[in-house]
């Protein structure tokens, strides 16, 4: 006979049942917003930005460069202040960096003078831990991390997997309740983020972290979907929560499984239909718009990959994103920046070329350089308007603050250099004007009218 459960046998005895115990609360964001003060009004970098994270899960931050995910993360680490909205960790209102929460960062960040058990117990000395137990918890964290042998060594005498564990025992070695990554693979080769991923899991599923949860901000769709157990996906400009999807599959899990496959094919089809929301589209651009620093190698590679066989004008996404080994980071601005110009759509997932790309792919270089020219100035209002300004002026010539002060007004300092910057590669490669980085000047010399 089998035995009875809990709650069959408190009503077989008449007894009430016990309360099925729920996982503990350990992190809520509440309508988080962050923003700067602008000529033209607030930039925002996080808008109404809201979370939970309970004990026992992985949560994954999702989404692309611009998206905040980053600004968000630095936020519940209590390294910077929200500008609206609050941050409660174990129930209390967050106002500055926490006991228990560690983080792990993209760069490996270590004290190059200082060795491996150095570098782990100097978190311990900070918080003023005894040398003897400093040591031993050290050396703990070392050996579970899977560098026994390498306590002497100094970085650079590590591989630079090696380093990133150097950076996870250091977050370890505090015992920390809440452990925050923020893209803490992206810095390795292929091989050596999946092995540090792999060896990651087997620690958290077989119990042998001192961690309660994980926050971990990435902008890799499949990675997200190997580690987490949740996936709040942020639109960009500014970063916004648009979907929270959990993840169904047990660990170990398959990557090549069809139900993994279909899942991250559903979050790039997301992705991609928030793109078309915010209106990616050709003269939707503004004066004040973010611009990635997209070449136009890229740009014209993937014309022509897309218009050669077998994707014959139109490919899914995120199998053009493998065969081509680029992530979310590399292929959408790519892709964003074929569809502000007219060269492609997406879709649902897909992209495809238009008349315009696919006339563009059958191009010489001059031709190519011609068509390039006219979509760029039609399509965006800064290569426009520089070029305007020289044609206006006697000499022909402007100098780049002069742009740089108008972006300003209404991007922050680093994302108008950026913006600037990738107009100028474009309009070299157009050939509309010429741009002496080292005058800093814009001007029309050697440039037919």
């Amino acid at each position: 006979m089998l035995n009875p459960t809990p709650s069959a046998a408190s009503a077989a005895s008449g007894q009430p049942a016990a309360p099925v115990q729920q996982p503990v609360e350990i992190l809520r964001v509440s309508h988080v917003r962050r923003g700067f003060n602008k000529t033209q009004g607030e930039l925002l970098v996080l808008d109404d930005a809201n979370l939970s994270l309970k004990e026992g899960e992985i949560v994954g931050l999702l989404g692309r460069s611009g998206s905040g995910k980053s600004t968000l993360l630095r936020i519940i680490a209590g390294l910077i202040k929200p500008t609206g909205g609050e941050v409660e960790y174990l129930g209390q209102p967050l106002t500055g960096p926490a006991e228990g929460v560690a983080m792990v960062f993209q760069t490996f960040a270590l004290f190059p003078w200082l060795t491996v058990l150095q570098n782990v117990e100097a978190g311990l000395e900070a918080l003023g831990v005894g040398a003897r137990v400093r040591r031993e918890r050290a050396l703990k964290a070392i050996d579970l991390i899977g560098l026994d042998g390498f306590e002497n060594a100094y970085p650079r005498e590590l591989s630079g997997g090696m380093r990133q564990r150097v950076g996870f025992a250091r977050a370890l070695v505090v015992d920390p309740t809440l452990l925050l990554m923020d893209e803490p693979f992206s810095a390795l080769d292929v091989l050596t983020a999946e092995t540090l991923r792999t060896d990651l899991l087997d620690l958290w599923n077989d119990g042998k972290l001192p961690i309660k949860s994980v926050l971990i901000v990435t902008h890799n769709i499949e990675e997200a979907v190997f580690m987490c157990d949740r996936i709040l996906v942020l639109s960009s400009n500014p970063g916004r929560m648009i979907a929270e999807i959990k993840v169904p599959f047990p660990h170990p899990r398959n990557r090549l499984a069809p139900a993994f496959r279909q899942l991250v094919d559903d979050i790039y089809a997301k992705m991609t239909a928030r793109v078309i929301a915010d209106q990616a589209r050709p003269g939707q651009l503004t004066l004040g718009s973010w611009l990635p620093p997209v070449s136009t190698n890229l740009m014209a590679g993937l014309i022509e990959t897309l218009a050669a066989a077998p994707y014959n004008g139109k490919a899914d996404l995120p199998e053009l994103g493998r065969s081509l080994h680029l992530e979310v980071d590399d292929l959408f601005p790519v892709a964003e920046m074929m569809q502000h110009l007219g060269f492609a759509d997406m879709r649902e997932g897909d992209i495809m070329l238009t008349q315009a790309g696919k006339i563009f792919s059958d191009y010489g270089t001059d031709e190519r350089k011609r068509m390039f020219a006219e979509h760029l100035q039609r399509y965006v209002p800064l290569a426009a308007r520089i070029r305007t300004v020289l044609n206006e002026r006697p000499g022909h010539r402007a100098p780049r603050v002069r742009f740089e002060q108008e972006l300003e007004d209404f991007l922050s300092d680093s994302a108008a250099m950026e913006t600037l910057d990738a107009v100028i590669n474009w309009g070299r490669y157009a050939e509309i004007f010429s741009y002496s980085d080292q005058a800093e000047m814009f001007s029309l010399e050697d440039i037919e009218s």
